[in-house]
């Protein structure tokens, strides 16, 4: 299972392939894993992932546990 890589920025394009995008807002992406790739947080197997170059985000109840990674300019929210 190959694990998303953040070490400097993140860059999601270098996983289209797996990444199915659901929604693209200004400043935020919403994407699902349909290739089964690892939390950068945890090492598990996420099911979405949100993405922001946003300062600031409001997020409801993801009804599921998740896992922050914050990058120089993102934060990615990971749920599973």
């Amino acid at each position: 299972m190959d694990q998303l890589d953040v070490s400097e920025s993140f860059d999601v394009h270098e996983y289209r392939h797996g990444l199915k995008l659901l929604k693209d807002d200004r400043g935020t992406m919403t994407l699902s894993n349909r290739q089964g790739f690892a939390c950068p947080a945890c090492g598990n197997e996420f099911e979405t992932l949100f993405i922001s170059e946003k300062r600031t985000n409001t997020f409801g109840d993801p009804g599921s546990p998740f896992c922050l990674v914050r990058t120089d300019d993102q934060l990615l929210v990971l749920t599973h």
